[in-house]
């Protein structure tokens, strides 16, 4: 695709908003369109940032050249796949979809049109960043706390999909074994899904993940320990520091990176790099994302019934 690309965002929410940011500030991109079944708030996002507000998707297809979907989790798989259909590569935010049939429907439709599908777990940024997917060792046991207080964002899905599907991600990441068993328990929130969740999930490398989720905490918590057998790694993601007593060189100022600064920017620009064929890959590929959907949806089975 030559010239600027024509980036588009569905959802005019919060991450809506981040995004259309990236779109707009980005080299070799300009923000186009936005978006949202309620019009107005596809225009006080796209209007500041000099693109158009659309309430019918079939139009604002016709306006881009490259879709974020940044709406409710639930809509995340059918949205994409009209942008797939429609010729148009896409970043979906994290999780790529709800259901493991919808999320292999996105990526059939993009490789069978040959087009790119980035996902927006982020924080494989951070990783990078730190050092931490260079690690020539296995790991032997992580264990993610991921606290937050109520919030009314991303209401439609469980915390497992909400804020452990991050962890999960991660925890694939620095592991090249395969998930052989998941145990959990949770309660409840008001709505009937889980909003707080703990799971311990065993791999075939004898590989342990423990991941500790609550959208009902009084402050926000996220810290992660990962052990090796040289040593281990103790992260807090909010003070942006770590404790290493690996024999492995991880990035002491990984938090003054540009990459750490703006973890959302590297990814996006990592998509577009991937679109224009600049770069092989997205910093996130659909089939990575795919695994992370599998493995948290086989937590929230492990949880139980939740309605």
């Amino acid at each position: 695709m030559a010239g600027s690309l024509r980036g588009g965002v569905i959802g005019a929410g919060v991450f809506g908003g981040y995004h259309a940011g990236q779109y707009a500030r980005l080299p070799g991109v300009v923000l186009s369109a936005v978006f949202d079944t309620h019009p107005d708030r596809a225009a006080r996002v796209a209007m500041p940032l000099g693109g158009r507000a659309f309430g019918h998707l079939d139009e604002f297809l016709a306006a881009v050249d490259v879709v974020t979907v940044a709406s409710p989790a639930g809509a995340h798989a059918g949205q994409a796949l009209a942008a797939l259909a429609a010729g148009k590569p896409v970043y979906i935010e994290k999780p790529i979809a709800v259901t493991l049939a919808d999320a292999e429907r996105v990526r059939a439709l993009a490789a069978a049109k040959g087009l790119v599908v980035a996902c927006g777990h982020q924080e494989r940024v951070i990783f990078r960043a730190m050092g931490l997917l260079d690690v020539p060792e296995q790991p032997l046991l992580l264990e993610a706390l991921r606290h937050g207080p109520p919030s009314e964002r991303n209401r439609d899905v469980s915390a497992v999909l909400d804020l452990m599907v991050h962890d999960i991600d991660l925890a694939l990441a620095v592991c090249a074994a395969e998930p052989v068993t998941a145990e959990g328990e949770g309660r409840r929130g008001p709505g009937g899904t889980w909003d707080i969740a703990r799971a311990e999930v065993s791999f075939d490398s004898g590989f342990t993940a423990i991941f500790d989720v609550s959208r009902r905490a009084a402050e926000r918590r996220r810290t992660m320990r990962v052990v090796y057998p040289s040593g281990e790694v103790e992260i807090d993601f909010l003070a942006r520091t770590f404790r290493n007593t690996t024999p492995f060189a991880l990035n002491p100022d990984f938090a003054e990176t540009p990459a750490a600064r703006d973890p959302l920017g590297v990814s996006v620009e990592g998509f577009l790099m991937a679109v224009r064929g600049e770069a092989p890959r997205p910093v996130v590929t659909a089939e990575e994302a795919i695994r992370a959907l599998d493995l948290a949806l086989a937590v929230e089975q492990a949880l139980g019934d939740p309605g």
